[in-house]
Formats: C-alpha cells, sequence, structure tokens
C-alpha cells in the first residue's frame, strides 16, 4: 500500500488542480461561491415541499442564478479550447456538474439551465429553452435528438418515463454495442429486455466516453455524489448546491472532477497542468496548523420538540413571499410620492470572482464580459413581469393591453426612484430573476388606483413549494432558558437573551393562564417570517409568539394572534415598518385569502400592562377591529364592510 495523500497527487500533476474562489466584491466577509450553501441554503424547497407546484416560472436565489453564470462563463472558454482544437480529433466535450440536495432542486435547476418541453393534450408542445445556451436541450424550438444535459436522480430513474424514439434512433449504434456488451459479462443474458432506465443508467456512466451512449453530455445535474465508480475524465467544472460538513465529503466530490483527461508528457517531460473549476464546496487545500484548544464541556441542552398527543394544540400558518394589491384596469395612475429608494449596488453577488489553486494559474471571471442593458430594455422587462404576476390571474384572465402604460410607469420609476452605485448599471436588474422581481414589486408600489377614494385589495403571494408551516415537526437543542408549556405543542418556550427574557417569560404564563388562549407558540425554529421591505431591499421579520384563540360555540373562524414583546429587554425594537407591514399588509392578506382564518398582530411595549394589552388584543381581534389591519386596504368593493 501507498500514502499519497491528494495534495502530493495535485502537486505532482497526477490528478486535475481544483481552482476553488478566493476572493470577489461582495459584501459580507465570505467568499459568496466558495460557500454558497451558508447563503442559498434556507430559499432552496425542502425534500418535502410541495413537488406538484411545477417548475415554470421558478426564481432561483441571486446568488444561485450568479454562481450558475459565472461558472458557465467559465466553461465557455473551456468548450471553445476544445471545438478549436480537440473536437476535430473525436475527443467528447468538457463536462459541468451540478450536485444538488434534494430531488426537488434538482428538477428546478435541470430545467432552468435545459428548458423544458410541455404536451397539454392535443394541444401543439410548448419548448422553452434552457438559460444556459451550451447545456440547452431545446434549440430553435425543438427537443434536441441528443441531450446536452441529463437529469440524475432516483425520481428520474425510477419514473419510468421512456426515452425519446428519436434518441434511440440517433444512439442506435451505441445502443447495439452496449447490448452486446451486456450479453457477453452476463453470460448470454436477454438484452433486448433491457428498460429505458437501463438505457439511462448507461448515459449516465458513459459521459465522456467516446463511441458510448454519453459522449455527448456536456451537463450532469445530480443529488448527492453521483454512483460508485462513475470515472469521467472530461470534468472541468463542479457546482456543490449542498451542505458540505466535512473536508472528506469535500474531497469526494471535489474528487469527482480531478481524472485527467491526458497524460502526455511535455518537452520537459512533465505533465501540462489541467484545472477543475469548483464553485459551493469549501476544500481545504491546506489544513490547519493551528494547536487544538481543550474543549470546556457545556451545560446540557435541552430538546425542544413537537410533544405526541398534543395535536389539538396545533398551530398552523401561511409562508407569505410577499403581497400584491388587485387594481382595476381602467385607471392605472402613476404616484412615486413617499416611494422608498431602489438601490443597485454591492450585495451577496459578486460582479467578479477569482479562483485560484493549490499550484498553478489563477483564473478570473466578470460580469464585464455581458453588454450593459439600455434603459428601455429593462422598463420593458420590468413590465412583462407585472403583466405576468399581477395582471393575469394565473393565466385566467391575462390583460396584455395593459403593456404600453406599464412600461411608461416602469420607465419613469427608473428615473424616479433608482440609483445606481459606481462600477453598476441598469442592467443589473435583468441578470438575476430575483432581482428583476423585487424591482418589479417595488415599481408597482407606484401604481395608484381611484376609485372614489378606495384603494386595491391586499392578496397573499403564497411560498410556492412550502406555503405552509406548522407546529407539528419541530425539534431541536438550546441551551438557552426555557420554560415548560402546557398549552402548547411544542414541549418549551425558549427564553431569549442572556438568562432568558423576562417578557416572554410572562407572556407565556399569561398565555397558560387565559381562557381565550386555547394554544400558543414561541417562534423558534418554526419557520414563520413576514416579509417587509426596508430601504429597497427584502428582508423577513420574525415574531415572537402566535396564540390561537378558542371558538365560540357558534363561531366557525379560526382566530390567531401575531404577538411581538419588545421594550427594554430588546434594544432596539423592531422597527416601525416591520410592524407596518405585519399589521397592514401581512395580516390584510392573509385575512382576505379566506383560507387561514382571521389573523392580528400586535406589539406589547410595557412590561406593567401585559395582560391589559393581551386581553384588548384578543377582544379586538374577536371583534375584526382595526387590529387586524387598516379596513381601508381590504376591499375596494365593500370597504364599509370592514373585516
Amino acid at each position: 500500500m501507498s500514502d499519497f495523500s491528494l495534495m502530493d497527487a495535485i502537486e505532482s500533476g497526477i490528478v486535475k488542480i481544483p481552482r476553488t474562489p478566493v476572493d470577489d466584491d461582495a459584501t459580507g466577509d465570505l467568499v459568496t461561491y466558495l460557500r454558497l450553501w451558508d447563503h442559498i441554503g434556507d430559499k432552496l424547497p425542502k425534500k418535502k415541499a410541495a413537488a406538484t407546484a411545477g417548475t415554470e416560472g421558478w426564481i432561483p436565489p441571486p446568488e444561485l442564478e450568479g454562481a450558475l453564470n459565472s461558472l458557465y462563463r467559465s466553461y465557455q472558454r473551456a468548450f471553445t479550447h476544445w471545438d478549436q482544437h480537440l473536437a476535430a480529433l473525436g475527443e467528447t466535450p468538457p463536462v459541468f456538474i451540478v450536485v444538488c440536495p434534494n430531488t426537488i432542486v434538482s428538477k428546478l435547476v435541470y430545467d432552468w439551465i435545459a428548458g423544458t418541453h410541455t404536451q397539454i393534450e392535443d394541444q401543439p408542445a410548448i419548448n422553452k429553452p434552457g438559460r444556459l445556451d451550451l447545456f440547452s436541450n431545446v434549440e430553435s424550438g425543438a427537443v434536441l435528438v441528443r441531450p446536452r444535459t441529463i437529469l440524475v436522480d432516483s425520481l428520474q430513474l425510477e419514473s419510468g418515463e421512456p426515452l425519446s424514439k428519436d434518441f434511440k434512433e440517433a444512439a442506435a449504434g451505441e445502443i447495439d454495442a452496449f447490448k452486446a456488451a451486456y450479453r457477453v459479462s452476463n453470460l448470454g443474458a436477454d438484452a433486448d429486455k433491457l428498460t429505458d432506465e437501463d438505457l439511462l443508467r448507461e448515459v449516465m456512466n458513459t459521459v465522456g466516453k467516446k463511441g458510448k451512449l454519453g459522449e455527448g453530455v456536456r451537463c450532469v445535474v445530480s443529488v448527492a455524489m453521483l454512483t460508485e465508480g462513475w470515472d469521467a475524465n472530461t470534468v472541468t467544472h463542479i457546482l456543490g448546491l449542498r451542505a458540505f460538513r466535512s473536508q472528506l465529503l469535500c474531497e469526494q466530490v471535489v474528487g469527482r472532477g480531478l481524472r485527467r483527461r491526458s497524460y502526455a508528457v511535455n518537452e520537459q517531460g512533465r505533465f501540462e497542468p489541467e484545472y477543475s473549476n469548483v464553485y459551493g464546496i469549501p476544500f481545504a487545500f491546506i489544513p490547519s496548523d493551528r494547536p487544538i484548544l481543550e474543549v470546556i464541556p457545556k451545560a446540557p441542552a435541552i430538546e425542544v420538540r413537537s410533544v405526541e398527543g398534543r395535536e389539538h394544540l396545533r398551530i398552523t400558518f401561511p409562508k407569505l413571499d410577499g403581497y400584491r394589491v388587485e387594481i382595476p384596469d381602467e385607471d392605472l395612475i402613476y404616484s412615486a410620492e413617499g416611494s422608498p429608494r431602489f438601490i443597485i449596488g454591492s450585495s451577496t453577488v459578486p460582479t467578479w470572482v477569482e479562483s485560484a489553486p493549490f499550484v498553478g494559474e489563477t483564473e478570473k471571471t466578470s460580469d464585464s464580459e455581458l453588454r450593459p442593458a439600455r434603459e428601455q430594455e429593462v422598463a420593458f422587462a420590468l413590465a412583462r413581469r407585472l403583466i405576468d404576476s399581477h395582471f393575469n390571474d394565473k393565466g385566467r384572465n391575462p390583460r396584455p393591453w395593459l403593456f404600453p402604460r406599464l412600461t411608461q410607469i416602469c420607465r419613469q420609476w427608473l428615473v424616479d426612484c433608482v440609483d445606481v452605485d459606481k462600477g453598476f448599471d441598469i442592467g443589473y436588474l435583468l441578470r438575476y430573476a430575483e432581482w428583476q422581481a423585487e424591482a418589479a414589486e417595488a415599481a408597482y408600489q407606484v401604481v395608484a388606483s381611484q376609485v372614489g377614494n378606495r384603494r386595491g385589495r391586499m392578496r397573499p403571494m403564497l411560498r410556492r413549494f412550502d406555503p405552509t408551516g406548522s407546529t407539528e415537526n419541530v425539534s431541536f437543542l438550546t441551551r438557552k432558558a426555557t420554560v415548560p408549556t402546557e398549552k402548547s405543542e411544542v414541549s418549551h418556550v425558549t427564553l431569549d437573551g442572556i438568562g432568558g427574557n423576562t417578557w416572554e417569560q410572562i407572556l407565556a404564563l399569561e398565555c397558560e393562564a387565559s381562557s381565550d388562549v386555547e394554544a400558543y407558540v414561541k417562534n423558534d425554529h418554526l419557520g414563520f417570517a413576514i416579509p417587509y421591505i426596508h430601504k429597497g431591499r427584502t428582508h423577513s421579520y420574525v415574531p415572537d409568539f402566535l396564540l390561537r384563540l378558542k371558538r365560540g360555540d357558534d363561531d366557525d373562524v379560526e382566530r390567531t394572534l401575531i404577538i411581538e414583546v419588545s421594550g427594554g429587554q430588546k434594544s432596539p425594537g423592531p422597527t416601525k415598518v416591520k410592524a407596518l407591514t405585519a399589521r397592514d399588509s401581512w395580516c390584510v392578506a392573509v385575512n382576505n385569502h379566506n383560507g387561514f382564518g382571521r389573523w392580528g398582530y400586535v406589539e406589547i411595549t410595557t412590561m406593567i400592562g401585559v395582560r391589559q394589552t393581551l386581553a384588548e388584543a384578543i377582544r379586538a381581534l374577536y371583534d375584526d377591529a382595526p387590529i387586524i389591519g387598516d379596513p381601508d386596504l381590504l376591499d375596494f368593493n365593500e370597504v364599509a364592510r370592514g373585516a
């Protein structure tokens, strides 16, 4: 046996040299594309999220979209080199790998990269190309016979979806060769019984191999680390979209891109360096040589969990991405008075990234390679998004005649409300879908409607793949001070602050004692947050408690009260915009949905009056009083009806 480390192999040139991001111009202390999961992990749908929502219109987090585009620009250089120097020699193209955390994310990323094919009954098929041209499986409106991008995950392999007839005809020679080899290796087994699933596995296993089914594949979107023994030597780019908690896991995934393409030596008798560019995998070239400090044992952690048998105390809540106001068509009026400034400038998405290896050459990828967009082009894109998101009613009532007026409004908004920092341009709104969506939402706020003195009806924008949450599956460890519960499905109330928060403890005791409170929960590890916009940026506000009130004998409406405990124990307490958004936007929008009961919001700012403030808020919620929001925002047709 030989103990030969990976670092020695890299220095010796036996393997490719991995290049990882070492510097960028993004805000924050972390190199964004090195530790990508820290920026996007909580923004991607979880495995248990509803996969039935489809992938059309998915907006990836800007850091993910930026990483895909940046690494793709590096791939384009590798592809150009292959096309000019290696393709004529029969070599297979370079390969780009995306490693995803679950099958839902892999499908979303695959459709975003490779495009979609939609067939609805007897209607003509709709083929939309992918966002990355060299990886798109759709070209000139038609699906390519030989796919450039493949999806490798359990759902795809077990779906039973047949391979296209065109693919089988185009790859007839490779399929026959595979069947012949199958008969030899399996002692004359009937190769005609091979399924399309077997053929798909063969495509995956032969990526980068001449004369095989997978020779033309350029991009592989996978879950986990592909199969054991997967050894394509054409991998030049790897993007990790999952958590990497150990260096061993980092080495295993990076290792998929380290097999050299060529072992021919140069005139000096050495290997020419080959590189593999890696984003999202915090691979450490040099182990830390800092001394290991003695670990002082901490106090035992307390398990906070959902308690079996308390299902009747469960609290369910909606998860929102934002809000929209239904506005009548007849009168779209531009009014920028009081609108916040929208700033295009530094963020967690870098405009350039420098990747460096342990030894060898560095590589710099920059947005400057892209052409700047014109103001009119940006206005058109924002107006198109507004038509799709706010004036379409999920495709049932499209209103394209509003496009010219919305374009005028968006262009005026760009002039009046948008600030562009030095080194940036207005075209950045088109580069990342989430930024474009945020800009469209901000532009929408300047559209005023006048029907008498009434305003439009507020509606919630539910999170697409994860629209609801509850107290059902809470489980975490904490060393904070806790208070055990009786009227909550969750076992404890976790108190914030050093030594615990007396205000929160008093409120928990009041909830336990109140005859009006049926169930309550501290909002810790629930995933309940209220989106709000401050200074042109989207933030999440996490209030402290949720209370479900008891119903009367003839009351079929479930009422839930959101409580923020602030004042002396919090410095500073919630800003005004948080409280106003919670009361006048979140509660109003959710109440108008009519699918989540009646919601209200109150902020407790004085310790002496906790019981009185709680009682008044509960009574107001029972009476559907203005605590649930400004009645003028509820319905422009039925303002007098209030709630």
